[in-house]
């Protein structure tokens, strides 16, 4: 693959319309991918840590662009996701590194959320499809490709 092709899947997932207040961070390269968060109290559940929604988010998205990034057409689609939630973050950086398993018809990809001392917090690992929708190039709009 190319870094254009990396350059574009960061460019597609930093214009989602859900990332507008969340703000993540996306690096892509050769069946990696890695996603950064500040994290912020807004995104705390009842007991004054991170909830585990976020923690999939980043799992997910880290080891979805991992899997995209030897597919240069489309966007691939998650099948199945698997997270291991091992201990509370309330502070700090979360970082998601996915790393490309298997290629094939499937796609198979692990990730794992650290903080920015690379204290393990989850571990994820997702099976993903190839789809239909074009990555979009940098002048078109996400989901208009």
């Amino acid at each position: 693959m190319t870094p254009d092709h990396y350059r574009r899947l960061e460019e597609a997932y930093r214009t989602a319309p859900c990332h507008s207040t969340m703000r993540p961070e996306l690096a892509v390269g050769d069946g990696c991918a890695t996603v950064r968060l500040e994290v912020r109290p807004d995104m705390f559940h009842a007991m004054n840590a991170v909830h585990g929604s976020f923690y999939f988010k980043l799992l997910d998205d880290a080891a979805f662009f991992a899997a995209n990034s030897v597919v240069t057409e489309t966007f691939v689609l998650t099948v199945s996701f698997n997270v291991q939630f091992l201990r509370p973050i309330a502070s700090g950086m979360l970082i998601a590194e996915g790393c490309l398993r298997k290629n094939g018809n499937l796609l198979f990809a692990d990730s794992a959320l650290t903080d920015a001392a690379g204290s393990e917090l989850a571990r994820g690992a997702g099976v993903f499809a190839r789809g239909r929708h074009v990555i979009p190039s940098r002048a078109e709009p996400w989901g208009r490709g």
